[in-house]
């Protein structure tokens, strides 16, 4: 068994029932070891790779806690006894692990209060248990070939549950993608399935004599990738979302490998483990392509969603990737390079480096016109085609849209939760020019105008307080300006200033700091 931490750490276990945590350098090791008695059939760490579940022969399933430092001592802190061999395990959510049985139950065991349940059960040994990318459905595998599909939340997708496909053989390598389900075993068939378990696509390599039984299957976590073990080779599959289908990668073959028994995927999707029956772990790194951005950046496209960007100087990485499973075109970092934008065909994809704060938002495929906007740290300001777009990073929504032809950053100002405010949960305002006299005011939260303001002389400069409750702005004759919110719906009363050439608000105070040139005391 193996199972990759994604705090760098691998584990395996050898058929000695001797458990090795490894470094991902793979440069020192830590073991501990219990009875020659069983097997152990089943690892996972848990979602905060604090704690190491395993699953064994003797009818017991053991969760140890690893801490989250090299050096933390190993106990154990849950111990689940059952009435028959644990033959799978895995633990999708955080306090829940699953696990099959030789009796063919499917069962759950809670680490939060030491009990465990049934799910399920069937009257065939189970051979394979896999989940969904959220980790919220669960298939198992059984020696009847039955393929059963269980829900903890079927996230609004109506799916079924239960009994979804017979495979012709046992489906030791079962695998759930993020488009559908691919099951493989003795007949050296790789077998798609639909949302509803009808055959969608078949790899057969049945007149290959080279290849063996497959033994073993893992989903990337994009969902986009399978990899599937056997004799000396692994196979990969890659979904195409403008073919709807699966293609097929090249094989990698590596002689005297020996049979594949478990896989695991790194959770940035960047590499895989692989262990083989004769003990050995062989690690392997995965992508589509790499390539350098400006001599300082370095992208690895993992899958045709999933984009590693990886800071050179600095060793930071972010992950960049569509939630709906889209292929990234095209990924670009601008704003003195700390702000990503990616295309897909339906979606565009922002991203704050600094604060690794990312963005989708729905967008229709403009010709690549647009132009943005990273003056303000809260918020990207997008124009195209007299239209102006804001996205708030780290929400997949956009926050306001509103139609202006005057986008230069003096001249909009946006302020999102700047100061904090008693009774305020969220203040989100946009002060922006209707013309190039007329400015108007936005409640983005609410999605209404507060105000409109209209002035004699052409306005060249404006800008929001902290709370976007007081507006300053500058005309071409060089007066700054402050009207009273009050007055902002019935006429403006103008507090006035002549002949400044730059002004701002000092944050924190709401003062103004003006500036002139007549330097005459």
């Amino acid at each position: 068994c193996i199972v990759k931490k994604e705090m760098g750490i691998a584990k395996v276990c050898t058929v000695h029932t001797e458990l090795i945590l490894f470094r991902v350098i793979f440069t020192s090791s830590l073991g501990f070891y219990g009875r020659k008695s069983y097997v152990v059939k089943g690892m996972a760490f848990s979602p905060d790779s604090t704690k190491l579940a395993i699953g064994q022969t003797d009818n017991v399933v053991y969760v140890y806690r690893i801490g989250e430092e090299w050096g933390d001592k190993k106990v154990i802190c849950n111990k689940f006894i059952q009435m028959s061999a644990v033959t799978c395990l895995l633990w999708p959510a955080e306090n829940i692990i699953v696990f099959g049985l030789a009796e063919g139950k499917v069962r759950l065991a809670n680490t939060k209060n030491n009990k465990s349940s049934t799910i399920y059960g069937t009257d065939s040994y189970v051979v394979s248990l896999t989940s969904n990318v959220s980790g919220r459905g669960i298939l198992s595998g059984h020696a009847d070939g039955t393929i059963v599909r269980f829900f903890f939340d079927d996230e609004g997708s109506g799916e079924s549950q239960g009994k979804l496909a017979v495979h012709p053989c046992p489906p030791y390598a079962l695998a759930w993608a993020s488009s559908s389900i691919v099951a493989a075993g003795c007949d050296k068939k790789i077998v798609a399935y639909g949302r509803e378990g009808s055959v969608i696509q078949t790899f057969d390599y049945s007149r290959d004599s080279s290849e063996r039984e497959f033994t073993t299957a893992a989903t990337s976590p994009s969902g986009q990738s399978i990899v599937l073990g056997s004799y000396d080779r692994l196979r990969v599959l890659n979904w195409s979302p403008r073919r709807s289908a699966w293609e097929e990668g090249k094989p990698k073959e590596i002689a005297h490998l020996y049979t594949i028994t478990a896989l695991a995927w790194k959770r940035d999707g960047s590499r895989i483990c692989a262990g083989t029956l004769c003990g050995g772990v062989e690690q392997f790194d995965c992508c589509l392509r790499k390539t350098i951005y400006k001599n300082k950046f370095e992208m690895t496209y993992v899958g045709p969603s999933q984009v590693i960007v990886k800071n050179l100087s600095t060793g930071t990485r972010v992950v960049l990737k569509s939630q709906y499973g889209y292929e990234i075109d095209e990924v670009k970092i601008l704003g003195k390079d700390r702000y990503l934008v990616a295309y897909t065909s339906d979606t565009l994809l922002l991203g704050d480096v600094s604060s690794n704060k990312l963005s989708e938002v729905a967008w229709q495929g403009s010709g690549g016109n647009e132009k943005f906007f990273f003056d303000n740290e809260n918020v990207c300001m997008i124009f195209n085609a007299g239209e102006l777009t804001l996205v708030e990073y780290g929400s997949n929504d956009i926050l306001g849209s509103v139609r202006t032809e005057f986008v230069n950053p003096h001249l909009v100002s946006v302020r999102i939760n700047e100061r904090q405010q008693r009774g305020v949960d969220e203040n989100k305002r946009l002060a922006y020019l209707i013309d190039i006299k007329t400015i108007a005011t936005v409640d983005l939260v609410g999605g209404y105008n507060t105000g409109t303001i209209s002035h004699d002389s052409k306005i060249d400069w404006l800008e929001l307080n902290e709370t976007g409750h007081k507006l300053l702005f500058r005309d071409k004759k060089m007066r700054v300006r402050q009207p009273p919110q009050a007055t902002w719906q019935d006429g403006v009363r103008l507090c006035r200033m002549s002949g400044y050439t730059f002004q701002s608000v000092v944050f924190g105070l709401g003062q103004c700091v003006p500036q002139t040139t007549d330097l005459s005391p």
